[in-house]
């Protein structure tokens, strides 16, 4: 057995720290001496405590630390993966982001989107896989990548076709400053049972008013400027709206070139009455 602070040296972590992950129930001593209440630790714990130190150094949170690290070694590589790929996609929405304000000072009265044009589509019954989260805007990227990998590694882990892209629909306002709930949805082709937090069902044929941009512009706020357009289309066109908005991603579209078109901005609406 390891005093703390022996532990605490080998492992590279500091008594604050391995206090911390006591409380969290990242890492809990393997005894406690009942009579003066000094922490003692197992060698066994060094691994898991010197992973647990990489992953704090990449800023993983305490709580997805606790993902990664639950159950075994190919689970966690998994987990690992699918939170950096988006943990670099909100990097590149960042990065976007920035470039999108340096734009907009360097060249102030332009508009900050190019035009294009709104055209309207009809979208067949689709059976689809779906995730609800709650999130903000400096979440949101992260929860539509680690939720799409989740969504089409299961599927195709159920023998079931998912190959056509996904969309995202906006169930609430995601803003800098308040959460609401998206649905992070991938369609299918196949027999697959719901599981945990993945649900399954079919979305129902609608028409949708919609324009496309590219993966650059897809930042916040430039993106707003997209919703602008297809809600403007839609009010002048005299359609009522059928459902909540929702960006449609093509597949693969983070290997297209960012100034490529790549997403559709769509808004469900029902056929004009004369």
């Amino acid at each position: 057995m390891l005093t703390i602070s022996e532990f605490g040296r080998r492992a590279g972590l500091s008594h604050k720290a391995l206090r911390l992950y006591d409380v969290s129930g990242l890492l809990a001593p393997a005894q406690v001496d009942p009579a003066n209440g000094y922490r003692l630790y197992d060698e066994e714990q060094l691994e898991r405590a010197r992973r647990i130190s990489v992953l704090r150094q990449l800023d993983m949170p305490l709580t997805t630390i606790a993902e990664v690290l639950t159950g075994t070694d190919e689970d966690a590589l998994i987990r690992l993966d699918r939170w950096w790929a988006a943990e670099e996609a909100t990097t590149a929405s960042r990065r976007a982001t920035l470039q999108y304000l340096r734009d907009r000072l360097s060249r102030s009265g332009t508009t900050g989107l190019p035009p294009r044009p709104v055209h309207a589509r009809d979208v067949p019954a689709t059976k689809i896989a779906s995730i609800r989260a709650d999130t903000n805007q400096q979440m949101l990227i992260g929860v539509i990548v680690t939720c799409t990998d989740e969504l089409t590694s299961y599927l195709r882990a159920a023998g079931a076709t998912a190959d056509v892209g996904s969309w995202v629909i906006y169930h609430g306002a995601v803003t800098p400053e308040g959460e609401a709930t998206v649905e992070v949805c991938v369609p299918f082709e196949g027999l697959v049972d719901p599981a945990g937090r993945i649900g399954i069902r079919v979305e129902p044929a609608h028409r949708e008013a919609y324009c496309t941009i590219t993966m650059d512009e897809c930042a916040y706020p430039r993106i707003m400027l997209a919703y602008d357009l297809v809600f403007d289309w839609v009010r002048a066109s005299g359609s009522p709206e059928a459902g909540p908005p929702r960006e449609v991603y093509r597949p693969d579209c983070h290997l297209l070139p960012r100034d490529e078109p790549a997403v559709d901005i769509a808004l469900p609406i029902l056929e004009r009455t004369l």
